[in-house]
């Protein structure tokens, strides 16, 4: 196994699975055929008086138009029982209902998808305690007369059933973000204009979410199959997380499944929102690029235009299997979070930590390790880091600089090769980062993760997490593209084997590139359109050796303006912090030192005498070398005052030092020029990352 598999533990993925989708068409159109009683979809329903019409709820029960004839209003709200934002938004109807009801107000809900049984429309209304009418449209006829396509979107009737407002109900939640309570609440600001008589102020605003899924007008016809090539390209692209008890909102197992979805898939894949991927593909190559192949993408678009055809089901692949219990061998140990956490079933959850002393009196190397979410539904992401004894508690930067394995849907466990392992420096903490999505409904989680150990001597490199930052920056109100700079400085010879960009929501766009000693240049990633819902980690296809003086220049970009959805106040100065509502600018880089082989290990301590010990260094250069010396804090960093002996038929350098208890800090220096590491000892200190070793301390 690739040495660069162990850096699978970095992926971060982030929130809001296949959300709203904005009104935009398909690269290949859906036909939209209106029966002879509606309208087109794309005309407007404003101002249209609505027909009387009869639907069955969800228990049996009708419900006519006409039943609600002395309401002084009607609100009309089409939903589905699987899309995020319907989810979100149930409560909030609930809550609206019961305010506006005692003042002449009716609410009703209806579902026009075709995929949701009315048991599935049963537990929707369970869950967020939906006491107004709940009606089932089979055949989207109702849906058609309003003109309806997503779901929640929302109508305003008058009494004489004539639509006021269409729209969305308010800006809480939207495409890939959700604010802590709404800016601008439209539909019961129409509500109230409406009652008092006033003048409609916003007579219309655009609705997100999911499209409302309706039967297909065409007869399925061409050789364009779901169990011969779509259910493929779903098992690639899509199954990992739309399957039951997975964080995405719905399942993508079956024709039905798919079929059902179909319009809205070929909407998010066709703007580059599904599968999630943000990397320019001009620059590096990525094992973990998600990106649907073009070729995939035309299928699908032409399996949706040709009326979905099945095909033949004994052309179906075997189903994909996924592992139940632990994905690696069985841990050495498995950490829980100290307590169970109670999830609200709407809202902005911040990232929740929870830490705690593992008992490590010695380092641990890190071989193997998993991190499994305890409620799938609604822990989009969780990080397991540890705390340095130095430090009495975490620093926000901690769980990128420290990450010991992550969950994110789709992400494997980390598995390393034999020869290389993380270390936990004994006395450190433990800390669980969980990021929570509510999901409509109060949950509870109590996550885990589990650790397999290697014996110290074993390991050849470890892994580290780099990083660069810049936190002296002021983004001004308004501004739409703030650039800030930042840069990491190569010290020595190193194996690249991930890249990961970090800012809140604010961020804009963020570009790694390598500036080489030679004066050549190359850019390393490029993500011209960064999304704070989905931190991914960037794990190069190879390991790319990084020569020493090379600077990694890291540029990002800034939208402080109010064109920016997600930005929580254009009118702010912005400042460096660790709350959403400010910003960070952070360049996260794993990698080895490409000559490091720890199984040389650090410098022996032999103990001679009273408070007197002999310190064993050793050092064998990979380049050729005519002398190579020892300098350090023991001799005032001379450069050429202590010269080894050597080289041996190995090609081993070797020389003895005598000294006092102590900490020492010290380098090799070959020819009295070039300063190197010693490839035996993990412990760097400082800025110029000299080593240390420790005599009788």
């Amino acid at each position: 196994m690739s040495t660069s598999h162990f850096n699978q533990r970095t992926i971060l993925l982030a929130t809001m699975l296949l959300a709203g989708c904005q009104r935009n068409t398909p690269t290949l159109p859906i036909t939209e055929v209106a029966t002879p009683t509606t309208r087109s979809l794309n005309e407007t329903p404003l101002g249209s008086h609505i027909d009387d019409f009869t639907l069955d709820d969800y228990l049996g029960a009708a419900h006519s138009l006409s039943d609600w004839q002395d309401r002084q209003a009607i609100v009309v709200v089409f939903l589905g029982t699987e899309c995020p934002l319907a989810k979100l938004y149930g409560q909030r109807l609930v809550e609206m209902a019961a305010k506006y009801e005692p003042l002449g107000v009716q609410f009703v809900g209806i579902n026009a998808n075709r995929q949701d049984t009315l048991a599935e429309m049963t537990h929707y209304a369970r869950v967020h305690h939906i006491d107004f009418p709940l009606l089932k449209d089979p055949d989207c006829r109702v849906a058609d007369q309003f003109g309806a396509t997503r779901t929640p979107e929302a109508f305003l009737l008058d009494a004489k059933q004539t639509i006021r407002y269409w729209g969305r109900i308010d800006d809480q939640y939207g495409v890939g973000f959700s604010r802590g309570k709404p800016t601008s609440s439209e539909l019961t600001t129409t509500l109230d204009e409406l009652l008092a008589d006033k003048p409609i102020t916003t007579p219309k605003t655009t609705a997100v979410g999911c499209l409302i899924s309706r039967p297909k007008p065409i007869e399925p016809r061409g050789d364009i199959t779901y169990c011969n090539q779509i259910s493929r390209v779903v098992q690639q692209h899509c199954i990992e997380c739309h399957r039951d008890e997975q964080i995405a909102p719905f399942a993508l197992a079956t024709y039905d499944d798919v079929a059902a979805w179909s319009d809205t898939m070929l909407e998010v894949i066709d703007n580059g929102r599904m599968p999630p991927w943000h990397a320019n593909p001009k620059h590096g190559t990525f094992r973990n690029d998600a990106r649907m192949p073009t070729e995939d993408k035309r299928l699908f678009a032409q399996w949706v235009e040709n009326g979905l055809p099945e095909g033949e089901p004994s052309d179906l692949p075997a189903p994909r299997e996924f592992a139940e219990g632990w994905r690696i061998p069985q841990p050495d140990i498995v950490f829980k979070m100290p307590k169970v956490y109670e999830v609200p079933a709407k809202g902005v959850v911040s990232y929740q930590h929870f830490m705690f002393d593992p008992g490590f009196t010695e380092d641990k190397w890190v071989l193997a390790s998993e991190a499994r979410p305890g409620n799938r539904a609604v822990v989009h992401h969780l990080i397991l880091f540890f705390v340095p004894p130095e430090q009495k508690n975490f620093r926000a930067q901690d769980a990128l600089f420290n990450m010991i394995v992550a969950y994110a849907p789709g992400l494997p466990p980390m598995v390393g090769p034999e020869n290389s392992a993380l270390r936990i420096p004994a006395g450190s903490k433990l800390c669980f980062q969980v990021h929570y999505t509510p999901n409509g409904s109060s949950q509870t989680d109590i996550s885990e993760a589990g650790l397999i150990f290697t014996d110290a001597e074993k390991v050849e490199k470890e892994f580290l997490t780099e990083a660069a930052m810049n936190y002296k920056f002021k983004i001004p109100p308004g501004a739409n593209d703030y650039r800030v700079n930042t840069s990491y400085l190569m010290r020595h010879d190193s194996l690249l084997y991930s890249l990961s960009p970090h800012m809140h929501y604010r961020g804009k766009s963020f570009r790694f590139t390598a500036h080489y000693p030679d004066d050549t240049e190359e850019i390393l990633l490029d993500v011209p359109n960064y999304d704070f819902n989905w931190q991914n980690v960037y794990l190069l296809a190879e390991p790319k050796p990084l020569p020493a003086g090379t600077k990694v220049q890291m540029v990002a970009h800034y939208d402080n303006s109010a064109d920016n959805l997600l930005n929580p106040d254009p009118t702010a100065t912005v400042f460096w912090g660790d709350q959403t509502w400010q910003e960070m600018m952070i360049g996260s880089l794993t990698m080895s030192r490409a000559d490091q082989d720890l199984r040389i290990g650090p410098p022996r301590v032999e103990k001679i005498g009273e408070d007197k010990y002999r310190v064993h260094f050793r050092y064998r250069p990979t380049e050729p070398t005519k002398a190579v010396y020892l300098a350090g804090s023991f001799n005032d960093w001379q450069q050429t005052k202590h010269a080894l002996e050597g080289p041996d038929e190995q090609g081993n350098y070797t020389s003895t030092l005598e000294l006092a208890p102590g900490k020492y800090e010290y380098k090799f220096v070959l020819d009295g020029k070039t300063w190197k590491n010693d490839p035996g000892n993990p412990e760097l200190v400082g800025f110029y990352q000299n080593n240390v070793v420790r005599v009788q301390e």
